[in-house]
């Protein structure tokens, strides 16, 4: 990924293995990668856009993934998750979970329950969304029913992710995998859609992603669940089809990005700006405010 760069912690009793966008991989010192089957899942306070990692970060931002991803996974209950023990080093606590390691499929599983973003500007052009068609006369933020799973391949870091079929998802993970993913990631939004919605919150669309447990074979979700940055949130009581919506979500570093103000052209292969500090602490109150929408707690940093 351009501009990608990390600091790694130093954590007494895990080493470090792999850093993604925003989290980094640590496992149990003295082991390799093969002969483990957990790892600690760091959540930074990196933010990405555009397949950059921004040379600003959001502060806390990675702890309110973390937390608000527990939280979910309390929530969703039905779905078995890879959290193993939020028992971590002192330096990462609050935004660091212990988890199995899955065997991740190479899928990015997507559930679209509403009509905006990169679906609506396919719609506009083929009236389908990842080549499913949908009926005419939709506009941004139609809600779509039943959701549409719109699975991705899931792309080298720096890279974009590919949208493919469900013929393609099969080719990949084969028919019964790939039928258990749809079904369950659906049901997995609708299932979020409904408690976000209690709480005054539009769930427009979400991404997620499974492994199978290695000891059970049993489809597990992992990474995260239902943040900011994997979601779509909108505001229920602002909610109005046929305008852009007021996201939650990091729509609004995207939003500056591609605006004047920013004086940056994504498609000139120049890095982005720096984020300037009002843009990051109203990132930031977004983020904290989605969280503590969500789950009636006041976020503790």
């Amino acid at each position: 990924m351009a501009g990608f760069q990390t600091e790694v912690t130093t954590l007494d009793g895990w080493d470090h293995f792999y850093s993604g966008k925003v989290r980094d991989l640590y496992i149990p010192a003295g082991h390799s990668f093969e002969d483990t089957d957990r790892v600690l899942v760091v959540a930074s306070d990196r933010i990405s856009a555009f397949d950059y990692v921004l040379t600003t970060q959001i502060p806390d931002k990675g702890k309110v993934l973390t937390q608000l991803s527990l939280w979910w996974f309390g929530q969703l209950s039905d779905f078995a998750n890879h959290v193993i023990s939020t028992d971590v080093p002192a330096e990462v606590a609050g935004r660091a979970m212990v988890c199995k390691k899955l065997d991740m499929y190479p899928i990015e599983c997507i559930a679209r329950g509403y009509l905006t973003g990169s679906g609506l500007v396919e719609y506009k052009a083929s009236s389908t969304v990842c080549e499913l068609p949908l009926p005419e006369g939709l506009v941004d933020g139609s809600k779509l029913t039943p959701a549409l799973f719109t699975p991705s391949a899931k792309a080298e870091v720096g890279e974009h992710d590919e949208n493919i079929s469900f013929a393609q998802t099969v080719e990949r993970v084969g028919q019964e995998v790939a039928e258990a993913l749809r079904e369950q990631t659906v049901a997995l939004y609708e299932q979020a859609e409904l408690i976000a919605r209690q709480r005054g919150i539009i769930l427009a669309d979400t991404k997620v992603e499974f492994g199978a447990d290695p000891a059970t074979g049993v489809i597990t979700l992992g990474d995260e669940v239902l943040t900011p940055d994997s979601s779509r949130f909108w505001d229920a009581e602002d909610y109005a089809p046929g305008k852009a919506q007021a996201s939650f979500d990091k729509q609004f570093v995207r939003d500056w990005l591609t605006s004047a103000a920013s004086g940056w052209d994504k498609n000139s292969g120049d890095e982005p700006p720096a984020l300037p500090e009002q843009i990051v602490s109203k990132t930031r109150a977004r983020y904290i405010e989605a969280y503590e929408r969500l789950t009636g707690q006041v976020f503790n940093a």
